[in-house]
């Protein structure tokens, strides 16, 4: 889907009887209940919560932004993030912008005031997850969080200023921590993704708290077809995090998972700390799709996008969370045993991007033709989808 198609259609979803304000959607109900005294809160955000009635031991919990033009609970309903919490035992946790912050409902992901440890809408983040661990036992070392576009964004925010939080985090249609601080630099950000040295993208990480690693996990999902956010963007939050781990920018490993290239990085412990996973032909949103475990989590909506894939189920994987409810209660379908699927070949990721973005001009200008694109209203339509204009 276009973006110009994303926004029309996040217009018309009251009207039609899909998610509203409020997070419902026809027959459908987010689990997510909101928390009101959870401690500071210099950004002005809310807190909503979800505590299945079984939880994973030790306790984990999964903290997940949205992004503009959503809800906490319309997030959750369109990425399935409580079906998926309730599946596998895991705790929820899911900030909400308010308009009175920001038009679009977009987190503040580039604005100083709201991206320094211990200030604005990152310190009220933090201060939901001390709640959080205090309120339901949270083991400190399973504290993991995911984010979509500006949320995605607020997510290497918080995987920069809070390192020792997070056991590992996953960005979705974002960029690196620290590219912009201010609107010029939040365009170029956004639109061109400028190229940075791999330790200068690393020392912006290190420079926003005394911590000095261990480093969180990381792992990058990026549409190939985003126009809302540039591709490049995932290339620069890898070498960010590859800088961070000291690891080397050639992946160590490439593969196709559900039809998409998957490039991997690990430590000397064998442990897998950097992901990127690249959606070929996808345009700006969460990647949906049935999990491998036969399961969908989520449905299509504005920036939730029917792809072959679940990003929520294979986020969640490579947090560790997925194994408990096998475990512990398997059902005859699950507990088969499954053949590993076979791996093939992928082209790197920076390939991946470079051949996406040069298709014919031809074919282009005809497309375009086709469909009646204004650029101007495509490019306010961008700007205001990124909470970037009003």
């Amino acid at each position: 889907m276009s973006l110009a198609r994303n926004v029309d259609l996040l217009r018309r979803l009251p009207k039609r009887g899909g998610l509203r304000v409020g997070g419902r959607s026809a027959g459908l109900h987010s689990p997510l209940a909101e928390v009101t005294a959870f401690g500071a809160n210099p950004g002005e955000l809310r807190m909503f919560s979800f505590v299945p009635p079984q939880l994973q031991q030790p306790r984990a919990l999964v903290v997940v932004l949205h992004g503009c033009g959503q809800t906490a609970a319309g997030y959750d309903l369109g990425a399935g993030w409580s079906t998926l919490a309730k599946h596998y035992g895991v705790a929820l946790l899911m900030p909400e912008q308010q308009r009175a912050n920001n038009g679009n409902t977009c987190f503040n992901w580039f604005n100083p005031d709201d991206v320094a440890r211990d200030k604005g809408e990152a310190a009220s983040i933090r201060a939901m997850i001390a709640h959080m661990v205090t309120a339901h036992g949270i083991d400190a070392r399973r504290i993991f969080i995911t984010g979509l576009s500006a949320g995605g964004a607020m997510t290497s925010v918080m995987l920069a200023t809070y390192p020792e939080v997070f056991a590992a985090g996953a960005v979705i249609a974002g960029l690196p921590f620290g590219v912009a601080s201010n609107l010029r630099q939040a365009l170029d950000g956004m639109f061109h993704s400028p190229e940075r040295p791999a330790r200068a993208l690393g020392d912006l990480v290190r420079q926003a708290s005394t911590h000095r690693g261990p480093w969180p996990k990381m792992s990058v999902w990026h549409g190939t077809a985003d126009r809302t956010v540039n591709p490049g963007n995932a290339d620069e939050i890898v070498k960010q995090w590859l800088d961070l781990h000291d690891l080397p920018q050639a992946a160590m490993a490439e593969a196709m998972v559900d039809g998409y290239p998957r490039q991997a990085w690990w430590n000397k412990d064998g442990e897998t700390v950097v992901e990127s996973f690249t959606i070929t032909d996808m345009a700006h949103g969460t990647p949906l799709g049935i999990a491998d475990n036969d399961h969908r989590y989520g449905s299509e909506g504005a920036f939730l996008i029917e792809a072959g894939i679940s990003s929520s189920y294979h986020i969640a994987k490579f947090f560790g969370l997925t194994e408990w409810n096998r475990a512990s209660a398997p059902s005859p379908k699950s507990a088969a045993a499954k053949p590993a699927p076979a791996l093939s070949p992928a082209p790197h990721l920076a390939r991946s991007i470079r051949k996406a973005e040069a298709a014919p001009k031809a074919r282009k200008e005809k497309t375009e033709g086709e469909r009646g694109l204004d650029l101007g209203a495509i490019i306010t339509r961008a700007l205001t989808a990124a909470g970037l204009m009003k």
